[in-house]
């Protein structure tokens, strides 16, 4: 799998039970073998530092341009209810057809889109009362009801989709009036509003045919509507001339195409083929740089790669083993060496936006991790009892940034004395079913990553947590099996997940990760860009770090003149 396919798996995962918490589509997500929401993490950048892209301009309407914008995805879109769809690409295109409550700022700010306010919140965070905008109609011209967004909370549960997760914290939802929808939820679910930023569906219409709404005849309320789809081939948006809000899109059409070979996407946008490609390899930066009509757009994306320990069995059950592979290589210079520029340094489980924006001590957790240094690694394996003979085994997914991490740990290990160091490259299936397992015998290292939402939740309850839904599920490194202080590092993160006061929830995820980084379950890694390769004459285009881009909003209005 390429990089995007692994963050397609990851969000894959994160929308299921053990995962949900929100990721590239509100829920969270496993960046390892599922799409685009989880697999491609982003670093210590600022949450709004783009790249060489477009200049953003305020536009209120379809006044500039037009024209049809041909975008080349990685991969091809399955399907596009936001009911059950699980992809990166899949989201990319239903994220025109569909609005929900709340939506992104051109950050991770969470602003309106169908509710005309902040919600009030009431009952030490357990009530949520949302005023909706009486305008808002779907594609069919019925109108946006609080029936519709109460039928699209619960339908997920209900079904027992993999997104069910992402909404099983509600206890019930009530139809208060023509505009007006409260949620009560059964506990105070600190992340709740990344949860009402999923797609609102009309409920008439995906309940005469719900296999239709998915692949074929799809119904949002959104500034475009589905025109045509061949799964593999294309997918094809139109404007939607009676859109409710505004602006009005400029574009009078997009036109979607798979092309997973990064080389030929790279040729498609030199050639003009394409207006604009997704996911910009680091080998390939420098060539895109240097196609004359086009420039980068990118901004870091809400995600988190890292090194993880088998705390389960074997050597690397001990925090001491743990500390002595961190001397043997420097992740600073892994990084540089392999994954930038695509994407930057990470110190924390927690991308840049999310980091900045609480206020995490990152300087102080930049401290932790070591320079190398073989003579450190070498002493505390003594001391720690690990016998030069024993065999060492760090898997990895199908990914060559995650792989050359590997390899330098493996290097790392031949210096410090160990013959016998094995790193395996695994396809998707293989490798997730081993990183879950616990078993010595199948890793004691593995590189994976994880895409979530902007909220601290999505980047430590799924890997760090103890629960029933996440142990031995998402959490293969079963950090705290074997420590007290693990125990007390997801007890903080469930506490922090219960509370609806960020004050308390700061401090409680400030404490377990400083824990969590101390102890070595994890040796975070990197944190991947959302890149994509624009031409000089599309208008607007604006790479996001939650949505992948943004096409029609008060600040950018996407058109194409040529």
């Amino acid at each position: 799998m390429t990089d995007d396919d692994i963050e397609r798996v990851l969000d894959r995962i994160d929308r299921r039970t053990f995962l949900a918490g929100a990721g590239a589509a509100g829920v969270t997500t496993v960046a390892g073998c599922a799409g685009g929401g989880g697999g491609e993490g982003e670093g210590d950048t600022p949450a709004d530092e783009t790249g060489e892209g477009t200049e953003d301009t305020e536009t209120t309407g379809s006044d500039t341009g037009g024209g049809t914008l041909n975008l080349a995805q990685v991969k091809s879109p399955l399907e596009f209810d936001p009911i059950v769809l699980n992809d990166v690409p899949s989201d990319q295109v239903a994220s025109l057809l569909f609005e929900g409550l709340y939506t992104y700022d051109e950050g991770t700010g969470i602003v309106p889109e169908l509710a005309t306010g902040e919600p009030e919140v009431s009952d030490d965070g357990l009530q949520y009362v949302v005023e909706m905008t009486g305008d808002a109609t779907f594609h069919n011209g019925d109108p946006v009801t609080p029936e519709d967004v109460k039928y699209s909370f619960e339908a997920p549960v209900d079904e027992e989709t993999d997104n069910a997760s992402t909404f099983n914290m509600i206890d019930s939802i009530t139809v208060v009036d023509d505009t007006t929808v409260q949620f009560d939820l059964a506990y105070p679910f600190g992340a709740f509003m990344t949860s009402l930023t999923a797609g609102i569906v009309p409920k008439s219409v995906r309940e005469e045919d719900k296999e239709a709404f998915n692949t074929s005849q799809p119904v949002g309320s959104g500034p475009f509507e589905f025109d045509d789809w061949q799964e593999g081939d294309f997918v094809d948006l139109v404007r939607y001339d009676d859109y409710w809000g505004e602006p009005t899109a400029n574009l009078e059409a997009i036109h979607f195409e798979p092309v997973e070979e990064a080389t030929t996407r790279v040729t498609t946008l030199r050639n003009g083929e394409n207006d604009v490609i997704e996911e910009i390899p680091p080998k390939l930066y420098s060539t895109v740089r240097g196609i004359e009509d086009a420039s980068i757009d990118e901004v870091p994306g809400i995600g988190y790669f890292y090194l993880s320990f088998n705390c389960n069995e074997g050597p690397t059950a001990d925090p001491q083993v743990r500390e002595a592979v961190d001397y043997c290589f420097s992740m600073d210079s892994a990084v540089e060496n392999y994954v930038e520029p695509t994407g930057v340094r990470q110190y924390s489980p927690f991308p840049a936006s999310i980091a900045e924006e609480w206020e995490f001590p990152v300087d102080q957790w930049a401290e932790i991790p070591h320079d190398k240094n073989i003579d450190e690694a070498t002493a505390l394996f003594e001391e720690a009892g690990v016998s030069m003979d024993y065999s060492w085994r760090i898997i990895v997914p199908p990914d060559d940034k995650r792989e050359q991490i590997g390899i330098s740990v493996s290097n790392g290990l031949k210096e410090a004395g160990f013959d016998d160091v094995t790193v395996q490259r695994l396809d998707w299936g293989a490798f997730l079913d081993q990183y879950v397992s616990g078993d010595e015998a199948d890793y004691n290292m593995y590189t994976l990553g994880w895409s979530g939402v902007p909220d601290p939740d999505s980047f430590t309850y799924y890997m760090f947590g103890r629960t029933d839904d996440t142990l031995g599920v998402t959490n293969g490194s079963y950090y705290g099996a074997n420590s007290d202080a693990g125990v007390e590092a997801a007890e903080q993160i469930v506490a922090a997940r219960e509370s609806a006061d960020r004050e308390e929830r700061k401090q409680l995820y400030t404490e377990a990760v400083t824990t969590i980084l101390e102890d070595r379950a994890h040796l975070p890694a990197y944190n991947l860009k959302n890149s994509f390769g624009v031409k000089e004459y599309v208008n607007d285009f604006t790479s996001h770090p939650v949505e992948s881009f943004q096409m029609v909003t008060d600040r950018n209005n996407v058109s194409v003149d040529k």
